[in-house]
């Protein structure tokens, strides 16, 4: 499968970019190859640089409010600098490393709704830079990850949506400025003590640190309140056990936690600050060591809408 976007970088007569993707699919760890292809304007030009990069929409909180911003988090040189002469077709290719903590956009085809991906070609000549190039990117699970997701469905959770929170999970390897937070209304037979789940990957060369958040109901004297759970598998372990029961361990492990995490002052965090709450989670976690495979259908309602409505526009 092919993505192709032209762009006419600097205007009528100037040089223009077609950025050529081999393959939009991949997963984390993975490469995203293809080939930048220049077409000289009216005039000769000299650029200094042509680059592509990974972009997506982060949740941003400051002071009492949260929005939406645009966050680069992978970046590689495609060009140094060059001559291009009027009308000169160049093509050059490229491999872009995606990271193991790139998130999930895509599960068995579908998009998750609430998750946007894309990879921007900037052309850079005579100090000026286009940022406008930019083609779609469906970065689809590992299989560790299709387990754990799988699991979720079998136990009755339901999808709700998918964000990335700009922070870092203390305690965790993380190395991007933000993680993702996939969420769950929380399946029947968890109803009584949970409201929803959110659903955090920390993903390795190794493996993967699962982070969950537990939104736990309230009772007639108590109020609500987050509880948190943090679980390490790795990638080999993806077709070994029976992650529904797994998970389900791992559920009732940290919905049971609450009381000694409030003796060790952990636990707390409103549900409406998530990236707060999950930033002081960490050391009232404990570590737990778990694998396995689950047959499954995916998750139907987490399917992504317009992508290029999503990006209120960027993308065509």
């Amino acid at each position: 499968m092919v993505f192709k976007k032209m762009l006419s970088a600097f205007g009528v007569g100037g040089p223009s970019v077609d950025t050529v993707l081999a393959n939009p699919n991949t997963r984390p760890g993975l490469t995203l190859d293809g080939q930048v292809n220049l077409v000289g304007g009216d005039a000769a030009a000299q650029i200094e640089q042509v680059t592509v990069a990974l972009v997506t929409r982060v949740e941003i909180e400051g002071g009492d409010t949260e929005y939406a911003g645009i966050m680069e988090f992978q970046r590689t040189v495609v060009s140094g600098p060059l001559p291009l002469a009027p009308k000169q077709q160049l093509a050059i290719p490229f491999q872009l490393p995606v990271p193991w903590e790139a998130p999930i956009t895509d599960v068995y085809g579908q998009r998750l709704h609430g998750m946007t991906m894309g990879l921007r070609t900037e052309l850079a000549i005579a100090r000026a830079v286009d940022k406008s190039d930019l083609d779609q990117v469906n970065i689809h699970p590992l299989p560790v990850h299709e387990r754990i997701l799988e699991a979720f469905q079998r136990l009755g959770f339901r999808f709700k949506v998918a964000d990335l929170e700009r922070g870092h999970i203390r305690g965790t390897q993380q190395t991007l400025p933000f993680y993702q937070e996939i969420e769950f209304f929380a399946a029947p037979q968890y109803a009584q003590t949970i409201t929803e789940v959110e659903l955090t990957f920390v993903t390795t060369p190794h493996g993967v640190e699962v982070v969950l958040e537990c939104d736990k109901r309230g009772g007639f004297l108590s109020a609500g309140h987050d509880t948190f759970g943090r679980y390490q598998v790795s990638h080999a372990d993806a077709d070994r056990l029976d992650w529904t029961q797994v998970v389900d361990g791992w559920l009732r492990e940290t919905t049971s936690r609450y009381g000694s995490l409030r003796a060790s002052g952990f636990g707390g965090g409103g549900h409406g600050h998530r990236g707060h709450g999950m930033g002081g989670m960490v050391a009232g976690a404990a570590l737990g060591m778990a694998g396995g495979m689950v047959a499954g259908e995916m998750i139907e309602d987490a399917v992504e809408g317009d992508f290029a409505e999503d990006w209120g526009g960027d993308f065509e």
